[in-house]
Protein backbone atom coordinates (compact mmCIF):
# COMPACT_ATOMS: atom_id res chain seq x y z
CA UNK A 1 0.00 0.00 0.00
CA UNK A 2 1.41 3.68 -0.46
CA UNK A 3 0.65 6.91 1.31
CA UNK A 4 1.34 9.90 -0.82
CA UNK A 5 1.28 13.32 0.69
CA UNK A 6 2.28 16.79 -1.65
CA UNK A 7 2.26 19.75 0.32
CA UNK A 8 0.87 23.52 -1.25
CA UNK A 9 3.55 24.80 -3.45
CA UNK A 10 4.98 21.52 -4.41
CA UNK A 11 5.85 20.57 -7.89
CA UNK A 12 4.01 17.56 -9.78
CA UNK A 13 6.56 16.91 -12.03
CA UNK A 14 9.17 16.18 -9.28
CA UNK A 15 6.63 13.99 -7.44
CA UNK A 16 6.67 12.29 -10.57
CA UNK A 17 10.13 11.76 -10.94
CA UNK A 18 10.40 10.73 -7.70
CA UNK A 19 7.64 7.90 -8.62
CA UNK A 20 9.76 6.55 -11.40
CA UNK A 21 12.65 6.83 -9.32
CA UNK A 22 10.49 4.14 -7.15
CA UNK A 23 9.28 1.91 -9.87
CA UNK A 24 12.75 1.21 -11.07
CA UNK A 25 13.89 0.70 -6.96
CA UNK A 26 11.17 -1.66 -6.22
CA UNK A 27 13.43 -4.46 -8.54
CA UNK A 28 14.86 -5.50 -5.59
CA UNK A 29 11.79 -6.89 -4.11
CA UNK A 30 12.99 -10.20 -3.61
CA UNK A 31 9.18 -11.64 -3.70
CA UNK A 32 7.72 -11.32 -7.34
CA UNK A 33 4.45 -10.87 -5.89
CA UNK A 34 5.04 -8.39 -3.16
CA UNK A 35 7.15 -6.41 -6.43
CA UNK A 36 4.51 -6.55 -9.19
CA UNK A 37 1.66 -5.30 -6.59
CA UNK A 38 4.47 -2.18 -5.71
CA UNK A 39 4.79 -1.43 -9.23
CA UNK A 40 0.76 -1.85 -9.69
CA UNK A 41 -0.02 0.81 -7.02
CA UNK A 42 3.18 3.32 -8.49
CA UNK A 43 1.25 3.13 -11.63
CA UNK A 44 -2.01 3.69 -10.43
CA UNK A 45 -0.54 6.98 -8.23
CA UNK A 46 1.08 8.01 -11.17
CA UNK A 47 -2.14 7.59 -13.45
CA UNK A 48 -3.57 9.98 -10.47
CA UNK A 49 -1.25 12.72 -10.87
CA UNK A 50 -1.34 12.97 -14.41
CA UNK A 51 -4.96 14.01 -13.76
CA UNK A 52 -3.76 17.51 -11.79
CA UNK A 53 -1.94 20.11 -13.59
CA UNK A 54 -0.38 21.68 -9.97
CA UNK A 55 -0.87 20.81 -6.86
CA UNK A 56 -4.23 22.12 -4.77
CA UNK A 57 -3.72 25.57 -2.47
CA UNK A 58 -4.02 22.74 0.67
CA UNK A 59 -2.18 20.05 -1.06
CA UNK A 60 -2.57 16.45 -2.32
CA UNK A 61 -3.14 12.73 -0.49
CA UNK A 62 -3.30 9.67 -2.56
CA UNK A 63 -3.48 6.35 -1.26
CA UNK A 64 -3.30 3.18 -3.59
CA UNK A 65 -3.42 -0.55 -2.54
CA UNK A 66 -5.02 -3.70 -2.70
CA UNK A 67 -7.62 -4.42 0.34
CA UNK A 68 -9.81 -7.04 1.31
CA UNK A 69 -14.28 -6.75 0.88
CA UNK A 70 -16.38 -7.89 3.04
CA UNK A 71 -17.13 -11.01 0.71
CA UNK A 72 -13.16 -11.71 1.15
CA UNK A 73 -12.24 -10.26 -2.37
CA UNK A 74 -8.92 -8.52 -2.97
CA UNK A 75 -9.93 -4.93 -4.52
CA UNK A 76 -7.68 -2.90 -5.56
CA UNK A 77 -8.56 0.52 -4.35
CA UNK A 78 -7.29 4.33 -5.06
CA UNK A 79 -7.92 7.28 -3.33
CA UNK A 80 -6.82 11.12 -4.10
CA UNK A 81 -8.31 14.19 -2.34
CA UNK A 82 -7.42 17.75 -1.28
CA UNK A 83 -7.31 18.02 2.69
CA UNK A 84 -9.49 20.58 4.39
CA UNK A 85 -6.20 22.28 6.23
CA UNK A 86 -2.80 22.64 4.60
CA UNK A 87 -0.55 19.89 4.88
CA UNK A 88 2.92 20.60 6.76
CA UNK A 89 5.01 18.19 4.31
CA UNK A 90 5.62 15.72 2.07
CA UNK A 91 5.13 11.96 2.68
CA UNK A 92 6.05 8.73 0.31
CA UNK A 93 5.69 5.50 2.26
CA UNK A 94 4.90 1.93 0.94
CA UNK A 95 4.11 -0.15 3.54
CA UNK A 96 1.12 -2.78 4.66
CA UNK A 97 -1.07 0.05 5.64
CA UNK A 98 -2.28 3.65 4.82
CA UNK A 99 -0.79 6.26 6.81
CA UNK A 100 -3.06 8.65 8.41
CA UNK A 101 -1.09 10.23 11.30
CA UNK A 102 -0.97 13.61 9.37
CA UNK A 103 -4.01 13.57 8.31
CA UNK A 104 -5.56 12.94 12.15
CA UNK A 105 -2.89 15.40 13.44
CA UNK A 106 -5.28 18.48 11.10
CA UNK A 107 -8.05 17.01 13.03
CA UNK A 108 -6.70 17.43 16.42
CA UNK A 109 -5.75 20.44 16.05
CA UNK A 110 -9.41 21.55 15.79
CA UNK A 111 -9.59 23.25 19.16
CA UNK A 112 -10.96 26.54 18.26
CA UNK A 113 -10.96 29.76 20.94
CA UNK A 114 -12.95 32.67 20.74
CA UNK A 115 -11.70 36.01 21.74
CA UNK A 116 -14.02 39.25 22.34
CA UNK A 117 -11.82 42.16 23.44
CA UNK A 118 -13.64 45.27 24.80
CA UNK A 119 -12.82 48.62 25.62
CA UNK A 120 -13.79 52.05 25.41
CA UNK A 121 -12.85 52.54 21.81
CA UNK A 122 -14.66 49.47 20.14
CA UNK A 123 -14.87 45.73 20.37
CA UNK A 124 -13.13 43.10 17.85
CA UNK A 125 -13.85 39.47 17.57
CA UNK A 126 -11.43 37.23 16.81
CA UNK A 127 -10.62 33.17 16.89
CA UNK A 128 -6.93 31.30 17.68
CA UNK A 129 -6.80 27.67 16.14
CA UNK A 130 -4.11 25.65 15.95
CA UNK A 131 -1.43 28.39 15.07
CA UNK A 132 -3.60 30.78 13.02
CA UNK A 133 -5.25 33.68 14.39
CA UNK A 134 -8.10 34.90 12.76
CA UNK A 135 -10.10 38.24 13.24
CA UNK A 136 -13.77 37.91 12.67
CA UNK A 137 -15.27 41.24 13.23
CA UNK A 138 -14.47 44.75 15.05
CA UNK A 139 -16.65 47.85 14.95
CA UNK A 140 -15.51 51.39 16.76
CA UNK A 141 -18.00 53.16 19.00
CA UNK A 142 -17.46 56.76 20.41
CA UNK A 143 -18.72 57.38 24.11
CA UNK A 144 -19.71 60.18 25.88
CA UNK A 145 -16.77 60.95 28.64
CA UNK A 146 -17.61 62.36 32.35
CA UNK A 147 -19.46 65.55 32.40
CA UNK A 148 -18.40 68.01 35.47
CA UNK A 149 -20.81 70.44 34.70
CA UNK A 150 -23.17 70.64 37.60
CA UNK A 151 -26.93 71.88 37.56
CA UNK A 152 -30.00 69.86 36.09
CA UNK A 153 -27.80 69.23 32.68
CA UNK A 154 -25.78 66.59 35.23
CA UNK A 155 -28.37 64.39 35.37
CA UNK A 156 -29.31 64.55 31.86
CA UNK A 157 -25.82 64.09 30.91
CA UNK A 158 -25.02 60.98 33.32
CA UNK A 159 -28.08 59.32 32.03
CA UNK A 160 -27.62 59.63 28.34
CA UNK A 161 -23.50 58.48 29.09
CA UNK A 162 -25.35 55.33 31.12
CA UNK A 163 -27.90 54.78 28.03
CA UNK A 164 -25.38 54.79 25.37
CA UNK A 165 -23.09 52.25 27.68
CA UNK A 166 -25.73 49.64 27.76
CA UNK A 167 -26.78 50.28 23.97
CA UNK A 168 -22.79 49.37 23.44
CA UNK A 169 -22.99 46.61 25.63
CA UNK A 170 -25.99 44.99 24.41
CA UNK A 171 -24.11 45.58 20.81
CA UNK A 172 -21.42 43.51 21.26
CA UNK A 173 -23.69 40.85 22.95
CA UNK A 174 -25.65 40.95 20.01
CA UNK A 175 -22.75 40.54 17.70
CA UNK A 176 -21.08 37.87 20.03
CA UNK A 177 -23.84 35.48 18.97
CA UNK A 178 -23.65 36.60 15.49
CA UNK A 179 -19.96 35.68 15.52
CA UNK A 180 -19.98 32.88 17.88
CA UNK A 181 -22.89 30.58 17.62
CA UNK A 182 -23.89 28.33 14.60
CA UNK A 183 -27.30 26.17 14.42
CA UNK A 184 -27.62 27.02 18.57
CA UNK A 185 -24.27 25.87 18.92
CA UNK A 186 -21.14 27.78 20.45
CA UNK A 187 -18.77 27.29 17.51
CA UNK A 188 -15.49 27.85 19.95
CA UNK A 189 -14.12 25.30 22.59
CA UNK A 190 -13.91 28.24 24.98
CA UNK A 191 -13.87 32.02 24.94
CA UNK A 192 -11.42 34.79 26.75
CA UNK A 193 -12.75 38.68 27.14
CA UNK A 194 -10.04 40.89 27.60
CA UNK A 195 -10.49 45.06 27.82
CA UNK A 196 -8.75 47.59 29.55
CA UNK A 197 -12.03 48.76 31.19
CA UNK A 198 -14.63 47.34 33.27
CA UNK A 199 -16.59 46.62 29.80
CA UNK A 200 -15.48 42.95 30.36
CA UNK A 201 -17.53 42.68 33.57
CA UNK A 202 -19.71 43.99 32.63
CA UNK A 203 -20.75 42.29 29.53
CA UNK A 204 -19.96 39.24 30.98
CA UNK A 205 -22.38 39.83 33.98
CA UNK A 206 -24.85 41.06 31.87
CA UNK A 207 -28.25 39.36 31.57
CA UNK A 208 -28.26 39.93 27.97
CA UNK A 209 -24.97 38.01 26.80
CA UNK A 210 -26.41 34.77 25.76
CA UNK A 211 -26.13 32.32 28.56
CA UNK A 212 -24.23 29.41 26.21
CA UNK A 213 -21.49 32.05 25.33
CA UNK A 214 -21.11 32.90 29.33
CA UNK A 215 -20.31 28.87 30.06
CA UNK A 216 -18.03 29.13 27.44
CA UNK A 217 -15.91 31.72 29.39
CA UNK A 218 -12.64 30.16 30.30
CA UNK A 219 -11.00 33.63 31.53
CA UNK A 220 -11.59 37.42 31.90
CA UNK A 221 -8.10 39.41 31.25
CA UNK A 222 -6.76 42.72 31.74
CA UNK A 223 -4.77 44.33 28.95
CA UNK A 224 -3.68 47.64 28.28
CA UNK A 225 -4.66 48.16 24.71
CA UNK A 226 -7.67 47.60 22.76
CA UNK A 227 -7.89 45.92 18.78
CA UNK A 228 -5.22 43.57 17.49
CA UNK A 229 -2.49 44.99 19.56
CA UNK A 230 -5.28 43.56 22.63
CA UNK A 231 -5.79 40.17 20.76
CA UNK A 232 -2.17 39.65 21.04
CA UNK A 233 -2.20 40.31 25.04
CA UNK A 234 -5.16 38.33 25.83
CA UNK A 235 -3.82 35.19 23.75
CA UNK A 236 0.08 35.82 26.48
CA UNK A 237 -1.79 36.10 29.23
CA UNK A 238 -4.33 34.03 28.28
CA UNK A 239 -1.53 30.99 27.31
CA UNK A 240 -1.55 28.68 30.62
CA UNK A 241 -5.43 27.99 29.45
CA UNK A 242 -4.33 27.73 25.88
CA UNK A 243 -1.37 25.33 26.71
CA UNK A 244 -2.37 22.71 23.67
CA UNK A 245 -2.75 25.29 21.31
CA UNK A 246 -0.19 25.16 18.49
CA UNK A 247 -0.02 29.25 18.21
CA UNK A 248 0.63 29.27 22.13
CA UNK A 249 3.47 26.23 21.62
CA UNK A 250 5.00 28.30 18.82
CA UNK A 251 5.24 31.61 20.62
CA UNK A 252 6.97 29.51 23.36
CA UNK A 253 9.71 28.03 21.51
CA UNK A 254 10.87 30.52 19.57
CA UNK A 255 10.61 32.33 22.49
CA UNK A 256 12.85 29.46 24.37
CA UNK A 257 15.26 30.16 21.12
CA UNK A 258 15.51 33.84 21.33
CA UNK A 259 16.08 33.34 24.91
CA UNK A 260 19.46 31.19 24.08
CA UNK A 261 20.14 34.04 21.78
CA UNK A 262 19.96 36.29 24.25
CA UNK A 263 21.50 34.63 26.81
CA UNK A 264 24.64 33.76 24.10
CA UNK A 265 24.77 30.26 25.32
CA UNK A 266 26.07 28.22 22.38
CA UNK A 267 23.27 26.33 22.75
CA UNK A 268 21.70 27.65 18.90
CA UNK A 269 22.47 27.94 15.16
CA UNK A 270 20.81 29.95 12.87
CA UNK A 271 20.68 30.30 9.02
CA UNK A 272 21.13 27.91 6.40
CA UNK A 273 25.44 27.14 7.11
CA UNK A 274 25.23 27.12 10.52
CA UNK A 275 21.96 25.10 10.71
CA UNK A 276 23.46 22.29 8.10
CA UNK A 277 27.18 21.89 10.03
CA UNK A 278 25.53 21.40 13.23
CA UNK A 279 23.44 18.39 11.62
CA UNK A 280 26.56 16.79 9.91
CA UNK A 281 28.68 17.37 13.27
CA UNK A 282 27.09 14.36 14.28
CA UNK A 283 24.28 13.01 15.33
CA UNK A 284 22.77 14.19 18.55
CA UNK A 285 24.02 17.65 18.67
CA UNK A 286 20.87 19.72 17.00
CA UNK A 287 17.92 18.92 19.81
CA UNK A 288 14.64 21.18 17.71
CA UNK A 289 15.28 21.98 14.35
CA UNK A 290 13.35 25.22 13.39
CA UNK A 291 11.80 26.23 10.07
CA UNK A 292 9.20 28.46 8.78
CA UNK A 293 6.87 26.69 6.89
CA UNK A 294 7.01 28.98 3.66
CA UNK A 295 11.25 28.49 3.55
CA UNK A 296 11.49 29.16 0.27
CA UNK A 297 15.26 27.83 0.01
CA UNK A 298 15.91 24.92 -2.81
CA UNK A 299 18.38 22.29 -2.23
CA UNK A 300 20.91 20.81 -4.90
CA UNK A 301 23.00 17.65 -5.23
CA UNK A 302 25.52 17.88 -7.52
CA UNK A 303 27.80 16.36 -9.54
CA UNK A 304 31.57 16.38 -11.26
CA UNK A 305 30.98 14.68 -14.52
CA UNK A 306 35.18 14.48 -14.79
CA UNK A 307 36.09 13.08 -11.09
CA UNK A 308 32.08 11.98 -9.83
CA UNK A 309 32.70 13.97 -6.84
CA UNK A 310 29.33 15.04 -5.45
CA UNK A 311 28.30 17.88 -3.54
CA UNK A 312 25.50 20.02 -2.21
CA UNK A 313 24.26 23.26 -2.77
CA UNK A 314 21.66 25.54 -1.21
CA UNK A 315 20.05 28.60 -2.90
CA UNK A 316 17.16 30.93 -2.70
CA UNK A 317 14.81 32.06 -5.75
CA UNK A 318 16.48 34.38 -8.01
CA UNK A 319 19.97 33.09 -7.32
CA UNK A 320 21.89 31.42 -10.35
CA UNK A 321 21.77 27.73 -10.65
CA UNK A 322 24.82 27.55 -13.24
CA UNK A 323 27.27 25.37 -11.24
CA UNK A 324 30.30 25.32 -12.30
CA UNK A 325 33.31 23.68 -10.38
CA UNK A 326 35.42 27.14 -9.39
CA UNK A 327 38.78 25.21 -9.81
CA UNK A 328 37.87 22.81 -13.40
CA UNK A 329 35.63 25.16 -14.95
CA UNK A 330 33.18 22.12 -15.34
CA UNK A 331 29.84 22.25 -15.69
CA UNK A 332 27.94 20.61 -12.91
CA UNK A 333 25.04 17.98 -13.18
CA UNK A 334 22.21 18.11 -10.96
CA UNK A 335 21.50 15.20 -9.79
CA UNK A 336 18.84 15.83 -7.63
CA UNK A 337 17.18 19.19 -6.67
CA UNK A 338 14.42 19.26 -3.80
CA UNK A 339 13.36 22.04 -1.29
CA UNK A 340 15.38 22.40 1.83
CA UNK A 341 12.20 22.57 4.06
CA UNK A 342 10.69 18.88 2.32
CA UNK A 343 14.94 17.74 2.56
CA UNK A 344 14.72 18.37 6.55
CA UNK A 345 11.30 17.15 7.08
CA UNK A 346 12.48 13.78 5.34
CA UNK A 347 15.43 13.30 7.17
CA UNK A 348 15.78 15.41 10.75
CA UNK A 349 15.48 11.81 12.44
CA UNK A 350 19.06 10.28 10.78
CA UNK A 351 20.59 13.52 12.90
CA UNK A 352 18.99 12.39 15.95
CA UNK A 353 16.81 15.79 16.13
CA UNK A 354 13.45 17.02 15.95
CA UNK A 355 11.66 19.04 13.95
CA UNK A 356 9.12 22.18 14.35
CA UNK A 357 7.48 23.69 11.33
CA UNK A 358 6.69 27.56 12.45
CA UNK A 359 4.43 30.30 11.00
CA UNK A 360 5.29 34.14 10.84
CA UNK A 361 1.80 34.59 12.18
CA UNK A 362 2.81 35.51 15.97
CA UNK A 363 4.93 38.24 16.47
CA UNK A 364 7.92 35.56 17.62
CA UNK A 365 7.60 33.95 14.33
CA UNK A 366 7.31 36.99 12.57
CA UNK A 367 11.09 37.95 14.07
CA UNK A 368 12.47 34.47 13.52
CA UNK A 369 11.84 34.86 9.91
CA UNK A 370 12.90 38.20 9.11
CA UNK A 371 15.30 38.17 11.51
CA UNK A 372 16.97 34.70 10.92
CA UNK A 373 16.24 33.54 7.71
CA UNK A 374 13.53 31.15 9.43
CA UNK A 375 15.70 28.36 9.54
CA UNK A 376 17.70 27.87 12.88
CA UNK A 377 18.20 25.02 15.96
CA UNK A 378 18.26 24.48 19.31
CA UNK A 379 21.57 22.60 20.36
CA UNK A 380 21.47 19.95 23.37
CA UNK A 381 25.37 21.87 23.94
CA UNK A 382 27.27 24.03 23.42
CA UNK A 383 29.13 25.23 20.31
CA UNK A 384 30.27 27.74 17.85
CA UNK A 385 29.94 26.51 14.23
CA UNK A 386 29.84 30.23 13.30
CA UNK A 387 33.57 30.68 14.85
CA UNK A 388 34.46 27.26 13.65
CA UNK A 389 33.92 28.25 9.93
CA UNK A 390 35.44 31.02 10.24
CA UNK A 391 38.94 29.61 11.50
CA UNK A 392 38.34 27.13 8.36
CA UNK A 393 38.11 30.21 5.95
CA UNK A 394 41.38 31.87 7.66
CA UNK A 395 43.62 28.60 7.94
CA UNK A 396 42.64 27.13 4.37
CA UNK A 397 42.23 30.58 2.40
CA UNK A 398 43.95 29.89 -1.01
CA UNK A 399 44.55 33.36 -2.11
CA UNK A 400 47.86 33.48 0.49
CA UNK A 401 49.38 30.55 -1.86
Amino acid sequence: MISLHIPPRYQISRMAKMLADEYGTAANIKSKVNRDSVRSAITSVQAKLRLYKDVPPNGLVIYCGTIITDDGKEKKETIDFSPFKPIAHSLYHCDNRFHTEALKALLDDGSRFGFIIIDGSGCLFGTLQGNTREILHKFSVELPKKHGRGGQSALRFARLRTEKRHNYVRKAAETAVEVFIRNDRVTVAGLILAGSADFKTELAQSEIFDKRLQSAILRTVDISNGGEMGLNQAIDLSSDVLSNCKFIQEKRLIGAYFEEIKVDSGRYVFGVEETIQALESGRGVVETLICWENLDIERYKLRNGATGEEKVATLRPGEPTNFVDPVTQTALEIVEQTTLLEWLANNYKLFGAAIEIVTDKSQEGAQFVKGFGGIGALLRYQADFAAARAYDEEEFNLDEY
